[in-house]
């Protein structure tokens, strides 16, 4: 018999744990059994099922025939492309490789007393921001729940390699646009925030997004219990689509209305990005201009310095220029950070790693040609 086709066939991490229980029930096992498997996948990262000689025989004969060749699941982690650390010991990125041949970043970040994980839920964007090493790649595909899964695995045993307890924080924020990968990144979420396994705390992932307002309505309605950060940029119609072509799909007034919603429906605070480019959106103006439109909702303002990529000519605002900005806004009782640029040294801004590799790649074959 044949194999069965990869693209019929799921990852072991693409199913929530009612799901994974409903495989193993279908097959004539019983149901505890999927308990000790999903505590050997999440709560010890486990990703070699063969060795676990402590699974009792039915679950053991289960797994040989689901992740047989022609089963219907396949195991297995994503290969590591590429592995750099920053030099402040704080930031280490990596360019993770699947099965298809794509390629995706997952950033590991340290600060006193945690860890930050940053990971991607595309492979490349297509949203389309100027400034964005992903959104100037363009799109290529959505990424699995399993995809999204395994990158916060990856991080959990790299910490775990050099004797430190895991991730406290989760944001999706790496290559592409979580809320255009709606369903998968749900899913991922279920599986990412399952107390049985790894348990990530719902309220300490951040679901960061160019500002897809239906999704955030849909968000709203769905009670999701994460975090929210909406990428703003610019508080001008005219401005911020100049940066963000999204912005001409969903107007700003339709946005901020979709926010205004999301916050009276759920309670919750929401984080604005706003990336400080020098003589584009740094000035005190534009900080006004950004109170004002922030009015009414219960808002917290994250200005990031410019990571420079190689596709947009703009340069980072200083940090006086920053510290005016932030003055504004603090006068208009909103509150606000400036951002910690991590990772410079490694190119941890979005998709830039990848885009270094592919360039890379490509004046080796060159050259070889």
């Amino acid at each position: 018999m044949p194999p069965t086709p990869s693209s019929e066939r799921r990852s072991l991490h693409d199913l929530t744990f009612s799901a994974l229980e409903g495989e193993i029930v279908a097959s004539g096992h019983r149901a505890a059994h999927a308990l000790a498997l999903w505590r050997a996948l999440y709560r010890e990262t486990a990703h070699d099922l063969s060795a676990r000689r402590e699974f009792p025989p039915p679950l053991r004969r289960w797994l040989d025939e689901a992740l047989d060749e022609n089963g219907r699941l396949f195991a297995g982690a994503p290969s590591v492309t590429a592995d750099t650390a920053s030099s402040d010991g704080l930031t280490r990125k990596f360019l993770l490789g699947l099965a298809d041949g794509q390629t995706i970043e997952t950033v590991l970040m340290g600060y006193p007393g945690r860890f930050t994980g940053c990971v991607s839920t595309q492979a490349g964007c297509a949203m389309g921001c100027v400034f964005c090493a992903t959104g100037q790649m363009g799109f290529v595909r959505h990424l699995r729940p399993g995809e999204i899964v395994a990158q916060v695995l990856h991080l959990q045993r790299a910490l775990r390699a050099r004797g430190e307890t895991g991730l406290r924080n989760l944001v999706l924020m790496g290559m592409g646009e979580p809320l255009h990968n709606y369903d998968a990144v749900m899913t991922a979420l279920e599986i990412i925030t399952d107390p049985r396994g790894l348990g990530l705390a719902p309220s300490r992932v951040t679901i960061s997004t160019v500002g897809v307002a239906p999704a955030i309505l849909r968000l709203a309605a769905e009670a999701r219990p994460y975090c929210l950060a909406v990428s703003l940029h610019d508080a001008t119609e005219a401005g911020r689509s100049a940066l963000v072509p999204a912005g001409r799909r969903w107007p700003l007034e339709e946005l901020l209305a979709a926010c205004r919603t999301y916050g009276r429906q759920t309670g919750r605070r929401i984080f604005f990005e706003w990336t400080l480019i020098t003589d584009r959106n740094d000035s005190p103006a534009k900080a006004l201009e950004l109170a004002a439109a922030l009015s009414g909702i219960d808002a917290h303002v994250n200005l990031i310095p410019l990571n420079p990529t190689q596709g947009f000519a703009g340069q980072a605002a200083d940090l006086a220029t920053a510290a005016a900005f932030q003055r504004v806004l603090r006068n208009a009782s909103i509150p606000s950070t400036i951002r910690q640029r991590r990772g410079i040294d490694v190119a941890a801004g979005c998709g830039q790693l990848r885009a270094e590799k592919t360039a890379l790649d490509q004046r080796q074959r060159t050259l070889r040609e």
